[in-house]
């Protein structure tokens, strides 16, 4: 469990097949910290570390994982946010993220608000369900707020210190980001759709 709130930027070393799953070397500071089967969010994708070297570690991406996120997408040098697990001893500065991706979106437009970003993403239709105005989604790993929501796109803002501190700035048109929709109304509308 995360909270969406980004700890660090890895770098992507390099990247390998093996079978239908693709092994990671990731590059960070966090690296002498973790341990081998510990849970770590990449770009919202929790992933187990499963090899640790100095300042590097492996993680291993399934089929479905590849399928259903931007992670079969990284390429040496691209910057991915980080979020070791959650402590159950503290505040929970973002919301409750699984870092469990549904799906992915892309981006629509960046416009520049005058010390702020607006960030436009188009996502699909049969999750619209799941998106409320001023509710919480995990963006490639951080929790934000959306607003402006349609059935098929949404609006976030991001202050100075998000951009500066997580790869939203590296975010274009046209780029594939990871979604992750808010736990709590994954459960509503299960129990509307059993319900009925």
């Amino acid at each position: 469990m995360f909270t969406g709130i980004i700890e660090s930027l890895g770098e992507v070393i390099s990247t390998r097949r093996e079978g239908t799953n693709m092994v990671i070397t990731i590059n960070s500071s966090l690296a002498p910290e973790l341990k081998v089967d510990q849970s770590v969010s990449h770009n919202g994708v929790c992933l187990t570390v499963t090899r640790i070297q100095d300042n590097t570690y492996d993680i291993v991406a399934v089929a479905e994982t590849l399928q259903k996120s931007n992670i079969g997408l990284l390429t040496p040098g691209q910057k991915v946010n980080l979020e070791r697990a959650m402590l159950f001893n503290g505040r929970i500065d973002g919301h409750l993220v699984q870092g469990h991706v549904d799906s992915t979106g892309e981006c629509v437009s960046v416009t520049p608000q005058n010390g702020s970003w607006e960030f436009r993403f188009r996502y699909p239709a049969r999750f619209a369900d799941l998106i409320v105005e001023k509710g919480s989604i995990c963006l490639n790993g951080i929790s934000l707020t959306i607003y402006n929501v349609t059935d098929t796109e949404f609006s976030i803002a991001v202050i100075p210190y998000t951009y500066e501190h997580t790869n939203i700035s590296a975010v274009q048109p046209g780029h594939t980001i990871n979604l992750e929709f808010d736990i709590l109304g994954k459960y509503v509308a299960r129990q509307l759709a059993v319900r009925s």
